[in-house]
């Protein structure tokens, strides 16, 4: 048997057990199976490991995308400059870590735009805006992190400048919404963002893709904005890990 699997924490909801068993339904792959593993605590990751020789492939989400990295043996390029994973192959017993996040997101928007290249506030600063961060470079698109905390880093405002500042929301045409709020059952909550300074020349990408239409979706566009979620980057970055691990 050829196993494959997801570790995080909680994983009650989860896309990739579905997708993969769909898949290997589809294709006839009756050799493959895929298996959630939660686990409360990274550092039970490599008892996963142990209880399960024949794992080939895993997938990583929160809350351990940057934490899994001292697990590994190596990391793709790509996902070294990133500084998160979201894929591991193993191989020989040996782990290396890839990022498909950055992948499904890269694709995704780049189709999403075509040519347009509006200003971006990347909202939440976890493994999955690292990805997002390094595809809006990649893309040449001028972005700000939006966090509730402080920092030194470049490019870094909080909830509180974007509040004082209502020239920020209006200079910046695409909001990525890369925390988990919102997502179910916590459905109907947001980042604190002002709907009452969006219009139609704003676009909103929320990675959320549970329920299909956010909160903050469902807000933003009400005020006029153009909506997308998380479902077809989660596609993407799928079949992008099920290219690695074979």
């Amino acid at each position: 048997m050829r196993k494959f699997g997801l570790i995080g924490f909680p994983l009650t909801h989860s896309f990739s057990k579905k997708y993969f068993t769909e898949k290997f339904d589809k294709e006839g792959l009756s050799e493959c199976q895929f298996d959630l593993y939660e686990i409360e605590d990274v550092s039970l990751f490599p008892k996963i490991l142990q209880e399960n020789p024949e794992l080939e492939g895993l997938s990583v989400t929160i809350p351990y995308k940057e934490k899994v990295i001292e697990y590994l043996d190596g990391l793709d390029p790509a996902c070294e400059a990133i500084g998160a994973v979201n894929c591991i192959k193993v191989r020989d017993g040996k782990l290396i870590g890839y990022n498909t996040d950055y992948i499904g997101f890269k694709d995704s928007l780049d189709n999403w735009l075509g040519k347009a290249k509006p200003k971006a506030l990347v909202l939440g600063t976890g493994g999955a805006s690292k990805a997002v961060i390094q595809a809006l470079k990649d893309l040449n698109i001028d972005y700000l992190i939006v966090s509730r905390s402080t920092s030194n880093q470049p490019n870094w405002i909080t909830y509180e400048d974007l509040k004082n500042d209502q020239k920020i929301l209006q200079q910046h045409h695409l909001i990525i919404n890369t925390t988990p709020l919102g997502t179910y059952p916590n459905t109907e909550v947001m980042a604190d963002i002002n709907s009452s300074l969006i219009s139609s020349e704003h676009k909103v990408y929320d990675l959320v893709y549970n329920p299909e239409k956010t909160f903050l979706m469902r807000s933003l566009e009400a005020r006029g904005a153009v909506v997308k979620n998380g479902l077809e980057m989660l596609h993407l970055q799928a079949e992008a890990a099920w290219k690695i691990w074979n």
